[in-house]
């Protein structure tokens, strides 16, 4: 087996990564939203930054794994 594809497949688990901590930040200012409704507007624009910022990393690894496979 050729050592791209494991290092390409280790590159794309970013992913889960991205997934988890996207998936906490939405529950925290779900959680924050409930308890401070007027606050609102500034806790969803920390969190499309947060999600993006992390949503970044994964695309980060994708393009990395497939770099590793396509680029010889």
């Amino acid at each position: 087996m050729d050592l791209t594809v494991i290092g390409a497949a280790i590159a794309v688990l970013s992913g889960i990564g991205a997934g988890i901590g996207i998936g906490i930040a939405t529950g925290k200012a779900t959680e924050a939203i409930a308890r401070q409704p007027e606050a609102s507007g500034k806790i969803q624009g920390a969190l499309v930054l947060g999600a993006g910022l992390s949503e970044a990393t994964a695309i980060y690894g994708l393009i990395v794994a497939l770099l590793l496979i396509f680029v010889k």
